[in-house]
């Protein structure tokens, strides 16, 4: 009996070992602050995958570009230094012009037409992940990009000489087009640059002028709703193949629960920071229908460049949207 009782309790402290070896942490670089919305829903989703999986996988969130900034994250993933990121997918426009059809302006404006673009763009967006052995997960929308300047515009013209903060190829052409002068700034670095004097106008969400605290170096704000720029958040299909397929399913099921989750927080976060902005004193503004009118020609000639750019893939993505 002695015996029979010593290996039950020797089996029951191996197995206990052994479940302990087969659960996984995995990081997961956010390049957004915790107070953003997008940080706060990809909390909630490595919630839900540690509650599905019984505590099985649990992701270790690294906010505010604390493990690796934005223009390292796909990197990190797909060379297994991190099992999971989330990036401004149009941000990596110069690896493939794919990346960056939700940054083109005035391409799908609103959120009906950012949807059906995203389904346009996601069997290939998929195809092109999976060849650098990641997978895609979700997909979630900013708010519409609006212009942010230091003083009202009449018309383009006033934009001439400007120094336009880009935060990818497409930001930098408009500013181009616009007359303006492009430079690249990485979303951390923005209170920074415009303190400086390194830029003095932008186009973003939003969401992103109340992350910065907009209203203490600019004072309007263009409500022009652009476009919609999307986050992906992908995994290392490597990693994701070495799960148990309960693990697996989980981790979908969370990543359906979060997209679902995130457009309609992003519609919420639209209403809530156009206000916020007015309310620390930006003067909040809808651009003249002849001011409307020239950033929907500069936005034409922008979706015609990245159609010649983006060749088949772009075309079939266009054409499957406008069937929708």
């Amino acid at each position: 009996m002695r015996k029979l009782f010593s290996a039950l309790i020797v089996g029951m402290a191996v197995g206990g070992l052994s479940s302990v070896a087969m659960a996984q942490t995995w990081d997961m670089p956010l390049p957004y602050p915790d107070t953003n919305f997008h940080t706060k829903n990809t909390r909630i989703f490595a919630e839900d995958v540690k509650k599905l999986t019984d505590g099985k996988l649990t992701i270790n969130i690294h906010s505010g570009a604390s493990l690796f900034k934005m223009p390292e994250i796909k990197r990190a993933v797909r060379t297994s230094q991190a099992q999971l990121g989330e990036i401004l997918l149009s941000a990596y426009g110069n690896e493939n012009p794919v990346f960056e059809a939700d940054g083109i302006p005035f391409l799908a404006v609103g959120y009906d037409n950012a949807w059906k673009l995203y389904q346009a763009q996601k069997p290939v967006l998929e195809k092109l992940l999976a060849e650098e052995g990641l997978k895609l997960l979700y997909a979630a929308p900013w708010p519409g990009q609006d212009l942010f300047n230091q003083t009202e515009i009449k018309t383009l013209a006033d934009m001439k000489g400007v120094k336009f903060r880009a935060y990818n190829a497409a930001t930098a052409r408009l500013a181009e087009l616009m007359g303006a002068v492009p430079t690249t700034v990485q979303y951390a670095e923005v209170p920074q640059a415009f303190s400086t004097g390194l830029v003095s106008s932008m186009l973003t969400s939003a969401a992103t002028g109340v992350d910065v605290k907009a209203w203490e170096f600019l004072k309007v704000v263009y409500t022009t709703s652009a476009m919609h720029p999307k986050n992906a958040v992908f995994v290392n299909q490597k990693a994701f193949d070495g799960l148990a397929k309960p693990l697996q399913d989980a981790l979908l099921k969370a990543a359906a629960e979060s997209e679902k989750r995130i457009w309609e927080a992003s519609k919420v976060e639209a209403k809530a920071t156009v206000k916020a902005l007015g309310d620390n004193g930006m003067k909040v503004l809808a651009p003249s229908d002849s001011l409307q009118a020239e950033l929907q020609k500069l936005g034409d000639t922008m979706v015609k460049e990245w159609v010649e750019k983006a060749g088949a893939n772009g075309k079939t993505i266009v054409d499957s949207y406008k069937k929708m």
